[in-house]
């Protein structure tokens, strides 16, 4: 029973290993992702979609507004009449319309300017984006070159082991031959289980590498990625070739975050202008069109006029003396509401009017948005110092570490063929019995500890003139 539990356990594992099949991607395709799933590339596109509706609102400006309304209504009671304005003391029903525009002549350039600050934050909001863009496929890139220095080291640390072993089989054809004693053997021994362990943790850094790639991606839990390794050549080239002020004038005039900065303070400029505009009158252009209807706006008409008793004179003559009399009569009238129509037909109202406005007095707020507007120009031209020293600083620091990189690589590599002789030549006086298990495995250990240094010192100089190359514009590939 345990054995046929063992089976199936193993068949289980061997089916979910299958159909976990992992996706391996290139260093393009990791940035790729990376760039698309980074909550602050996505935060960028959204400053930058805002940057464009503010764009597309004051250009708007430019153009006539136009607004209209319409009222209904009951009133009961004393109220005046809409249509006649007259005191009516009924229940009247109600309504009317009415349309507006005004159109923009003169506003001290305020809309012109307000246009050119809103493309220039949303030229500026772009570069963020492309900032935003260029950190997560540096560090991407890092992520990838640290994946690919860890499958190195896996594979230095199982040349070791595979190289112990060997020398393990060896010793013990010789031991048990009697040309050596148990205690190399022994000694041995204890040299593969520690480069077992050197195995498995190389191993271990290896697979929390890809996880800090995956995580940098923000891959969904679970899913199991491998990387290209490219055929990574180690160009020497003298770095020392180019200065640091040429790298950081190039870098000057291509990086994204420069150009932001330097946009800022055109807009910060532009936005002094709009402040100063609200000093200048203003000159508009507006119109109107109202009507209404009324319900007690009524349409009388006479039906009949009867005469009732006699003739009763009054105190008026005429000229020549003949009195005048007064006869009373019984009137019949008939009475309807004016329609609809007609009585927005007469009661329409038309308005054509030219609005001046000259600023006088407006509690200090236009000279305090004036101040506010000087301020903050100061402010973005320190923001683009700053943002260029800082470039001046990384230049500097990049270009010092690839310097020190690739000397370091070149020591690494004498280093290295230096050790690999000693390792040799240790191993056959070994082999021979002319030298003790301490000196063969100090020249081991010696020579596996070189190669790490010499790969960590191959890809950090590798990195770091990518570094330097990605500053000068060139896409970041191997």
């Amino acid at each position: 029973m345990r054995k046929t539990g063992l089976i199936t356990t193993l068949i289980l594992l061997c089916f979910v290993a299958v159909s976990q099949e992992k996706r391996v991607l290139s260093l393009q395709e990791c940035i790729d992702i990376a760039v698309e799933n980074n909550l602050t590339v996505q935060r960028s596109e959204l400053n930058l979609q805002s940057a464009q509706v503010n764009l597309m609102q004051a250009q708007a400006q430019r153009y006539p507004t136009l607004n209209a309304n319409g009222n209904f209504g009951y009133n009961w009671g004393r109220g005046i009449d809409p249509t006649t304005n007259q005191f009516i003391d009924q229940r009247i029903n109600f309504n009317g319309v009415s349309a507006s525009t005004s159109v923009p002549i003169i506003n001290g350039l305020q809309v012109h300017n307000s246009i050119r600050q809103s493309k220039l934050n949303a030229e500026a909001s772009e570069f963020d984006r492309q900032k935003a863009i260029n950190d997560i496929s540096l560090n991407t890139a890092l992520n990838y070159v640290n994946v690919i220095f860890n499958k190195e080291l896996l594979e230095n640390a199982r040349f070791q082991l595979e190289s112990s072993q060997q020398q393990l089989e060896r010793t013990t054809l010789l031991v048990e031959s009697g040309a050596l004693p148990l205690a190399n053997k022994l000694q041995l021994e204890s040299q593969v289980a520690t480069n077992e362990v050197n195995l498995i943790n190389a191993q271990n850094n290896l697979d929390l590498a890809v996880l800090t790639l995956k995580q940098g991606m923000l891959l969904t839990p679970g899913e199991e990625i491998d990387i290209v390794i490219p055929d990574v050549t180690v160009d020497q080239a003298e770095i020392g070739e180019t200065s640091i002020l040429e790298l950081y004038n190039v870098a000057l005039a291509n990086q994204p975050e420069i150009k932001s900065a330097e946009l800022r303070v055109e807009s910060a400029d532009v936005g002094l202008d709009v402040s100063k505009g609200a000093m200048y009158p203003t000159l508009s252009l507006g119109g109107s069109m109202s009507t209404n209807y009324s319900d007690a706006f009524q349409d009388v008409s006479v039906l009949s006029a009867t005469p009732t008793g006699q003739l009763n004179p009054t105190a008026l003559q005429l000229q020549d003396g003949t009195e005048v009399f007064e006869q009373e009569f019984d009137v019949q009238l008939a009475s309807e509401t004016v329609p609809l129509s007609t009585q927005y037909d007469n009661n329409l109202n038309t308005r054509l009017t030219l609005n001046l406005n000259v600023p006088i007095f407006n509690g200090f707020r236009t000279r305090s948005d004036i101040q506010r507007s000087k301020i903050s120009l100061q402010q973005a031209e320190i923001n683009r110092t700053e943002q260029e020293n800082i470039l001046y600083q990384t230049i500097e620091t990049s270009y010092r570490n690839a310097v020190a990189a690739a000397k370091t690589y070149q020591a690494s590599l004498k280093q290295v063929a230096s050790l690999e002789e000693t390792f040799r030549a240790v191993e056959n006086q070994y082999n021979n019995g002319a030298a003790n298990f301490v000196d063969y495995q100090l020249a081991s250990n010696n020579l596996f500890q070189a190669r790490t240094d010499l790969s960590r010192a191959k890809y950090d100089y590798i990195f770091r003139k990518k570094i330097l190359e990605f500053y000068q514009g060139i896409p970041l590939t191997f």
